[in-house]
């Protein structure tokens, strides 16, 4: 393997107290059962896995709810992984769980960065979306993190859901900056075949509400000093998640765990889907991928290029016909960059790449 510039590592806990409606991610609410042998299965995994490897400059665990699973039980799997100076570990916290005792056990164990699936802060826009958490518990869950000492903390909102007002949509992103949060990352409400938001059409989100919505969010956030740095994330300078921009830098990173992903040099693969499997593959020592694929050199540039097109860096100029483009693209210097405008039709924009 060669050295990337960032080179990360992802870990699944697949487990969930409740199914989110708009949830199609790996996850489980009852196999609870499993999480030892789980988390067994994950250090046995990590420690073969990384002998021929260098160490981690990033670390994402995220699910599922990693909060859920026993604190001192997933910081050993986060110490079986060896990571560089300063390396940014992340943690996906579901607000009900996070305690102080949680937090203080995390940083003691090297987590410095915690995501806060917050959502919304609207109690009945929480319930269409299936959630469970009270909104009051994410002022608790930020005010135990600095207490403990983590360095970044990001609150990940989502806007679009059929009972969610503009009024309330304010309410919330004025709710979570007020909480001075180092990061945010806010998504458009999607549609995901199989779960069940899918099976409510009644109930999809509308192109054009989530467009006024993403405007209000982007001009509220950079007011506040974060500064948008990926369509659907901002940050506070100096605070970008550097795991997400190892994704979008098409970086190295291991996936460890049930249905998790992995990319090293243009090949991409991805472990068998469920903890029952990944466990027993674990165990009998053989591999825990169940299939791949590998990246020719223009796939591989176009989606650089896509990935890059999301980026407040932009693609080079030569990748886009800048006249054709109108007030969808601005350029800076020799770069190309989308517009606030731009940001909204992302994805035809990116129809008109093309490869050197």
């Amino acid at each position: 393997m060669t050295r990337s510039q960032l080179f990360g590592a992802y870990v699944h806990i697949p487990f969930c107290h409740h199914k989110c409606d708009y949830c199609a991610f790996a996850t489980w609410v009852d196999k609870h059962d499993l999480i030892d042998n789980y988390l067994n299965a994950l250090i046995q995994d990590i420690e073969r896995t990384q002998e021929h490897l260098s160490s981690f400059d990033t670390i994402f665990i995220g699910g599922g709810t990693p909060s859920l699973v026993p604190a001192s039980a997933l910081m050993k799997v986060l110490g079986a992984l060896r990571l560089s100076n300063g390396a940014e570990v992340t943690v996906e916290c579901n607000p009900d769980d996070v305690t102080q005792e949680l937090m203080d056990t995390y940083v003691a164990g090297g987590v410095n960065r915690i995501s806060l699936g917050v959502q919304s802060m609207v109690p009945h826009v929480l319930e269409k979306l299936g959630r469970t958490h009270n909104p009051d518990n994410v002022q608790r869950a930020v005010k135990h993190a600095r207490a403990a000492g983590i360095e970044s903390i990001n609150l990940d909102v989502i806007y679009g859901t059929v009972n969610e007002s503009l009024e309330d949509w304010q309410h919330t992103i004025d709710s979570i900056v007020a909480l001075q949060p180092d990061h945010v990352s806010a998504y458009g409400l999607t549609v995901e075949a199989g779960t069940a938001l899918a099976a409510r059409p009644d109930e999809y989100p509308d192109d054009d509400v989530q467009a006024d919505k993403y405007l209000l969010a982007n001009s509220v956030l950079e007011t506040a000093g974060l500064i948008n740095y990926e369509i659907s994330n901002w940050a506070r300078p100096g605070y970008e998640c550097r795991h997400n921009q190892m994704y979008w830098g098409q970086g190295n990173y291991i996936g460890f765990g049930c249905a998790a992903h992995s990319h090293c040099d243009g090949r991409r693969w991805w472990n068998v889907r469920t903890p029952e499997r990944y466990i027993d593959c674990v165990m009998r020592g053989v591999s825990t991928e169940t299939a791949g694929e590998d990246l020719d050199n223009a796939t591989r540039e176009r989606e650089g290029l896509e990935l890059l097109l999301r980026t407040r860096d932009g693609v080079p100029e030569s990748a886009l016909q800048v006249e054709e483009l109108g007030d969808l693209v601005e350029r800076r210097g020799d770069r190309v960059v989308l517009t606030i405008r731009g940001r909204l039709l992302a994805n035809e924009v990116s129809l008109r790449l093309r490869n050197r």
